[in-house]
């Protein structure tokens, strides 16, 4: 499988910068939804890249730098838990991603989007672009975004932890885990919790 079939088919189509583009965080109970857009120089061998839920935490602490040195263009961007609250994940997932687009030094004409969504209530992608399923496994552009978007986020929660130790961010990243379920049974949820994901407490 060519990592870069889907920037070259863009390429092809007549597109002239393409970035790619993924989220991170879309299912905690606590912190923002992060996003990142990356525009890569086609071909760039970047070795270990992949999808990073297929990476440990040390090798994707590993490869932030790398990619930010090697790409074209870089962006991250966040919405946090209270906008989230307001309108919905979806929609949130959407505004940060385009966030990310907009937030690039070299505008791209055409974005892959990881995923098969590309519009929610209250925001959607604007940018000329393609959603692919699968994308962080199947793009390297949309893989390099992943890896920017997932270090990005479990560094602000590592942030987040000390601010409010008791919910041990650190551990779980503020999803669901048992631990967490007994952290917001004994303390309530913090001003960080998306209280939308807090029915069933």
């Amino acid at each position: 499988m060519d990592r870069w079939q889907y920037e070259k088919e863009a390429l092809a189509e007549g597109r002239a910068l393409v970035c790619g583009c993924d989220e991170a965080g879309a299912g905690p109970l606590a912190g923002p939804v992060y996003a990142a857009a990356v525009i890569l120089p086609i071909g760039e061998d970047i070795p270990g890249l992949d999808d990073s839920k297929k990476l440990t935490e040390k090798k994707r602490e590993k490869l932030f730098p790398v990619i930010q040195e090697k790409a074209r263009a870089w962006s991250i961007a966040f919405v946090d838990a209270g906008e989230i609250d307001e309108t919905d994940i979806l929609s949130a997932r959407m505004k940060a991603m385009q966030l990310a687009i907009d937030g690039l030094a070299q505008a791209p004409d055409f974005a892959l989007i990881d995923g098969n969504r590309d519009r929610g209530r209250s925001a959607s992608i604007v940018t000329p672009h393609r959603c692919v399923v699968k994308g962080d496994s199947l793009s390297a552009s949309i893989a390099a975004a992943s890896v920017l978007a997932k270090v990005s986020r479990d560094r602000h929660m590592a942030e987040m932890a000390r601010q409010y130790s008791q919910y041990r961010f650190e551990q779980h990243k503020g999803y669901g885990t048992k631990l967490h379920y007994e952290l917001l049974h004994a303390y309530g949820p913090s001003p960080i919790h998306r209280r939308t994901f807090l029915k069933n407490l």
